[in-house]
């Protein structure tokens, strides 16, 4: 399974999901019903943590010649969107303007308007998703520590390399300020370049 890169806000969502243990929906969910069809395949790219665009459903549902035709992906567009005022899908803002909406479940288990429980995914793939959720989750939490660790490491060599060109600088070297200042900057510069290699 092929783990997509997920924004933080993404993470977080999909942790809210999961947390959701059934929610009830204003429509019906019937299998063979376009909503249903929608809702399975939006739970599907979600198990891969990806958030689909409407084309990405149609592709996985319908096929590659359906999202070519505009007047078919418009209806789906309005299922999907009668389906986010039942409280069964939500669209998620686009991160740049010209990229087409995301979708996501707000829960993988419903009550339709027929009080029939309607359930996307099974215990074991919830289970994997919430494993997936928390590996990306510690990850990105990691590369945050790398990030600040690499942002001190770059500060103190230039606070060092400043200090270095100051003493040089004065009329008589202090050698209480110039050999640590040296010593550190060529300490902070090994550890910038260890850190930086490992990217």
């Amino acid at each position: 399974m092929e783990q997509q890169k997920l924004p933080p806000d993404g993470v977080r969502f999909l942790r809210e999901v999961l947390k959701v243990d059934c929610k009830n929906a204003s429509i019906r969910l019937r299998e063979g019903e376009h909503q249903y069809g929608l809702a399975r395949v939006i739970a599907s790219f979600m198990f891969e943590l990806h958030f689909p665009d409407v084309k990405d459903i149609i592709r996985r549902q319908y096929g590659e010649d359906e999202t070519n035709d505009l007047q078919f992906v418009r209806k789906i567009q309005t299922v999907l969107k009668k389906m986010e005022k039942s409280g069964i899908v939500k669209i998620l803002p686009k991160t740049k303007p010209w990229e087409l909406q995301r979708y996501a479940l707000c829960s993988f288990k419903f009550l339709d308007s027929d009080k029939n429980s309607v359930s996307f995914a099974t215990e074991e793939q919830i289970e994997q998703t919430r494993n997936l959720v928390q590996s990306v989750s510690n990850q990105q939490e990691l590369r945050n520590l790398d990030y600040v660790r690499l942002s001190l490491l770059m500060f103190i060599v230039v606070a060092s390399y400043a200090s270095i060109l100051w003493s040089l600088m004065q009329p008589v070297i202090i050698p209480i300020v110039f050999v640590p200042s040296l010593l550190i900057s060529v300490f902070c510069s090994l550890m910038l370049g260890k850190t930086l290699s490992k990217e």
